[in-house]
């Protein structure tokens, strides 16, 4: 019982600070190459984010 007490209030903490320092985190990530690389081909492997982005930067269909 109290492992998984002591798990949960763990898992609490980590997502607090994770939350209060979101953009320290994130420009941490973006600072740096490889992690840079691996979140950049992350969400590219998302097949409707990567559509909507081609979309955007190379033009898709118009909307007139």
């Amino acid at each position: 019982m109290s492992r998984m007490l002591s798990s949960i209030l763990m898992i609490g903490t980590l997502g607090y600070f994770g939350y209060r320092y979101r953009y320290r985190l994130l420009n941490v990530m973006i600072g740096t190459g490889w992690l840079r690389r691996l979140a950049v081909g992350s969400v590219m492997s998302m097949p409707g984010i990567r559509n909507k982005m081609m979309n955007t930067v190379f033009g898709g269909p118009s909307e007139w």
